[in-house]
């Protein structure tokens, strides 16, 4: 899916007004119905409903809202803000329907006006005051509001884009930004690319992707730099099977891993490497974890370091169709020197993991030499010693996306909504995964998939974007067998053959 600015969503609007054909106002209808449906599946009726409006189209929607809220039986009150001679011409249309419903408590504040009171357990507050476009800081009278409603603790509820937040820049430029604290935010496809940086998780809440019916030929025809990650997309991906097909067929993985007391991600990597689906696997480990790795994981192959402790060399890589290097290989110099001898005599793209990328942030030299098309994947620390401090979240995705440029590499940079960049600037966002994911080993477990996938011929792209999402719904099917707080890396693994059989 397409994450457009909040530009081209406009244009989309006008485009389907235009062209399905639809009035503006009957879209708006569209909008405030998928709200609707959500809200009365969410919110009991002995909830008292609250509605802060603007007078723009976020605050038509917000009426409308209302009128069909108060339809179903809830008691709604609405707060508008603002001159109501300066409605938006489709805020007016539902402005005056909700005057004609005469069952909705409709009430006017001014800067002179005291705030109402809002309760934290009787009430729903939803906010309808800006929504999307909002280019300037909230200041004065709105502000105050924004402020107000922060300071309760109701559940709120924002449509489309919590109200203050702005869609395609940073807000931590502004000191003490006035911005709605959402618990849940109801948007509309497509979803707007603020939804996808951690700097603004505290006031967007969980946020939930509404259809309104925006025609896909104008989201088809409008090219983007991002795009958001669905199960679609991989299946897509996924190849399928043949029935005559052997072990060879689907290639061979090859994985750089452990050391002394490190041995544990040799083992997650390896696990989840042959979850992955290559024909072969082989792992490369100091020798003092032969024993270790030949007893967990007996499916996997392994080829003895000389050294007890560390890796110190590379074999011969030619049978190899994939290499994974990173996890639990620790820093030792001789360990960096392996790294430089495997960068010098790979003719293959390399999946970089872990203790690999903090030897390159301290050699920096070695990354032109790193075979074009490799996969980076550093949680947000690694990639800041990879390359450097960012401002905020929106600044590190452009660092991100300038190193993918200039390397000819694929970062995947992990966290909540995973984000792969590309050699051509592109930045993918995961869709899946969830806060019980963040436990040690999760990133091996990563690796190893990548491996995996890159070994049975997937190109970088595919591999990144579909063992991306197969981990992290992995991790949603350990998560609701065993809730976030009991996972551990290998309920991840365990999870993959359920994953796969979801995208079947």
């Amino acid at each position: 899916m397409k994450i457009l600015p909040v530009d081209k969503i406009r244009e989309a609007d006008v485009y389907t007004i235009k062209y399905e054909p639809v009035a503006g106002i009957d879209l708006m209808e569209r909008a405030a119905t998928a709200c609707f449906y959500w809200l009365i599946q969410n919110i009991p009726h002995k909830k008292k409903i609250k509605i802060f409006c603007g007078t723009g189209n976020n605050g038509g929607d917000g009426l409308a809202i209302a009128r069909l809220m108060s339809s179903k039986g809830y008691s709604v009150e609405i707060y508008l803000l603002g001159d109501t001679e300066k409605l938006s011409p489709d805020c007016r249309t539902n402005y005056q329907r909700t005057l004609d419903q005469h069952t909705i408590n409709l009430h006017f504040l001014a800067e002179t006006d005291q705030l109402p009171a809002i309760s934290d357990t009787e009430d729903i507050v939803i906010d309808a005051i800006f929504g999307s476009g909002l280019t300037r800081p909230v200041t004065g009278f709105y502000a105050s509001v924004i402020e107000h409603l922060n300071a309760g603790k109701a559940i709120c509820i924002a449509i489309d884009i919590p109200s203050g937040l702005f869609c395609d820049e940073t807000v931590y430029s502004i000191n003490n930004p006035a911005i709605i604290h959402a618990d849940y935010t109801l948007t509309f496809a497509p979803p707007k690319i603020a939804f996808f940086f951690p700097e603004n998780d505290k006031y967007i809440g969980v946020w939930h992707l509404l259809e309104i019916g925006i025609l896909q030929k104008f989201i088809d025809q409008t090219d983007s730099q991002n795009f958001f990650i669905e199960a679609g997309d991989c299946r897509k991906i996924l190849k399928k099977r043949n029935k005559y097909s052997h072990k060879g067929t689907y290639g061979h993985a090859f994985l750089i891993c452990g050391s002394k007391g490190k041995m544990g991600a040799s083992v997650l990597a390896a696990k989840s490497c042959l979850r992955a689906g290559p024909g072969l696997v082989t792992a490369h480990v100091p020798s003092s974890g032969v024993s270790i790795l030949q007893t967990a994981v007996p499916e996997a192959m392994v080829d003895v370091d000389p050294s007890p402790d560390i890796l110190s060399v590379i074999p011969e890589l030619s049978k190899f169709s994939s290499i994974g290097i990173g996890p639990g290989i620790g820093m030792e110099s001789q360990t960096a020197k392996t790294l430089k001898l495997l960068i010098q005599n790979s003719s293959i793209p390399l999946i970089v993991d872990a203790d690999a990328i903090n030897i390159l942030s301290e050699n920096k030299t070695w990354i032109p030499f790193i075979p074009k098309g490799s996969i980076f994947t550093p949680h947000p620390k690694e990639f800041e010693r990879l390359a450097g401090k960012s401002l905020n979240d929106f600044d590190r995705n452009k660092m991100q996306r300038e190193f993918s440029v200039k390397h000819d590499v694929y970062i995947v940079l992990k966290g909540a909504h995973t984000a792969i960049t590309t050699p051509e600037g592109i930045c993918f966002f995961n869709s899946t995964g969830n806060p019980g994911m963040a436990t040690g080993g999760s990133g091996d477990v990563l690796t190893g998939i990548l491996t995996g996938l890159k070994a049975q011929g997937y190109s970088s792209l595919e591999t990144c974007i579909l063992g991306v999402y197969l981990h992290g719904l992995a991790g949603d099917h350990a998560s609701r067998l065993l809730g976030q707080e009991a996972m551990i890396a290998s309920d991840i693994i365990n999870g993959l053959g359920k994953a796969f059989l979801t995208l079947y």
